[in-house]
């Protein structure tokens, strides 16, 4: 692979009209700068972006770890030491790299921002990652504990009300790019063939409309809530004397918010 771009940049190199003829070293440094720059070309990962909201510190880390378990990693990684998780003050960050199926390649490489509290005094921190180029390649999460699922409703409201606040100082770029990733999400949710797919041109997919309050109140990100420590809800039943109902219309009000 490498022999045919050296050749075809070897070509660029010749002696042309008015130019006056390259000497060998000039030569062999023109040749080691392609290589190197297609080799650093070729290292540039696709990023994608994952801001999590909400939990303590101990929470974001146990959730972390579900994303990547040691089982999901390559041999020789599992020898390397873990990103750090900076998550004890304001704004935390860690990354993780994603591996193809076979764990053998790195596809993408996902930074991860952590905030625990919902005040406004940390939009300020959370803004900057929202750009026009970042906005369709982040996915916002609501991180939840089972451990108090009697306190969802409030957290849920409180972390929207952040992030309509941050919505609403962004520049006109990054509320275009926004809008247009809302578009695609609710195109999908409709089952409607969106610009950039593969649709082919006897799609037969049924155009779903949409129910009842549904995308009335887009936030402009695409956003799901994770409700940790499954573990937990053995002691809601044991402790609170919680029933199919109480989990269904739990789950069924984030549902609700989650649609609009």
């Amino acid at each position: 692979m490498y022999g045919s771009g050296l050749k075809g940049r070897t070509r660029l190199s010749n002696i042309g009209p008015g130019s006056r003829p390259q000497s060998k070293g000039e030569q062999e440094k023109n040749l080691w700068s392609s290589l190197l720059n297609g080799v650093a070309s070729g290292k540039k990962l696709p990023e994608k972006n994952l801001l999590v909201l909400g939990g303590n510190t101990e929470l974001q880390r146990e959730f972390l770890e579900t994303l990547e378990s040691d089982s999901s990693r390559r041999p020789q990684d599992r020898r390397r030491k873990k990103p750090p998780v900076a998550n004890e003050f304001a704004l935390g960050y860690t990354y993780q790299d994603v591996l193809d199926a076979d764990h053998d390649d790195i596809l993408a490489r996902l930074s991860i921002y952590l905030l625990s509290e919902s005040s406004p005094t940390f939009s300020a921190l959370v803004k900057p990652l929202l750009t026009s180029k970042t906005i369709p390649e982040t996915l916002v999460i609501i991180l939840l504990d089972w451990a108090v699922p009697w306190s969802w409703a409030r957290q849920l409201r409180d972390w929207i009300r952040f992030l309509r606040g941050i919505a609403v100082e962004l520049d006109d770029d990054c509320k275009v790019a926004a809008e247009e990733t809302m578009k695609e999400w609710q195109q999908r949710r409709r089952g409607a063939p969106y610009e950039g797919g593969s649709a082919s041109t006897n799609d037969t997919s049924i155009n779903i409309p949409l129910g009842p309050g549904e995308w009335d109140e887009p936030l402009g990100l695409p956003l799901c809530v994770a409700c940790h420590g499954t573990e937990k809800i053995e002691a809601l039943e044991k402790d609170h004397g919680w029933r199919e109902e109480e989990f269904d219309f739990a789950l069924q009000y984030l549902r609700t918010v989650l649609l609009k």
